[in-house]
């Protein structure tokens, strides 16, 4: 059985800013640095076989805390970066909303918005999910733990699980890192174990891009919650929102 956990970047000053990254390479912030130390306490006793980021800053420096711990060296797989979100990366949802009224309700509604460079979902998902399913083969039976983005993560995931994009929209987001776990084996193939687990000091995640799409809650994207979060200190989240 493969044990896939799908860790989401620390918190960066454009989470805060509700400013949206995508491929911008953005520093994590104090804070940021803080819940990756956190998680990564955690995420050690997973006792993980091979660790994989995404080659942006966020990412690996969220990737290093767990690999200071454990001695493992990070991969590092360009397919596992945020979605590009083209002219929009650096705006908030205010400055984007007025400057692009109606390709924002679009977006909002989940549509493809090529006219402003947004990279469409499907490609997101493509790309996520074979670089999940790619690292999976090669560690086979055993721990894979992969540092991505909000959106990058659910996309591969739901790839992976084989989620049409409607059910992929309604699963709540990861708050700022906080992961999922799936399992795969060659008769039962990937199921979603858990959900948007992590340490509960910091539960409550930030408004972000994705989020604000068709199938969550109002502009900052609160989702329904989570899938077999962890006791004690660990757990899910519910209203949980996820940008980058």
């Amino acid at each position: 059985m493969t044990r896939l956990i799908v860790w989401r970047h620390g918190q960066t000053a454009w989470n805060l800013q509700n400013r949206i990254q995508g491929q911008t390479d953005v520093a994590l912030d104090d804070t940021g640095r803080a819940q990756a130390e956190t998680a990564a306490r955690l995420l050690a006793g997973e006792r993980a076989d091979v660790l994989v980021s995404s080659d942006l800053r966020r990412a690996q420096d969220t990737a290093a805390t767990l690999a200071a711990l454990t001695g493992l060296p990070v991969g590092q797989d360009k397919r596992l970066r945020e979605r590009s979100y083209g002219e929009w990366e650096g705006l908030t949802h205010a400055e984007i909303s007025a400057r692009w009224p109606a390709e924002f309700q679009r977006w909002r509604l989940g549509e493809p918005i090529p006219e402003c460079g947004l990279e469409d979902p499907d490609d997101v998902a493509a790309r996520a999910g074979a670089a999940l399913a790619e690292v999976a083969e090669r560690v086979g039976d055993g721990t894979l733990v992969v540092v991505s983005h909000g959106g990058a993560a659910r996309q591969g995931v739901g790839a992976l699980l084989g989620w049409p994009p409607l059910a992929v929209r309604a699963i709540g987001p990861l708050g700022n890192c906080h992961w999922s776990e799936l399992r795969g084996s060659a008769t039962r193939g990937w199921r979603l174990q858990a959900h948007n687990v992590g340490p509960r000091a910091h539960a409550e995640p930030l408004p972000t891009a994705d989020d604000a799409v068709s199938g969550s809650a109002g502009a900052t994207g609160e989702g329904p919650g989570s899938v077999g979060g962890g006791a004690g200190s660990v757990g899910g989240t519910a209203g949980a929102s996820v940008t980058s």
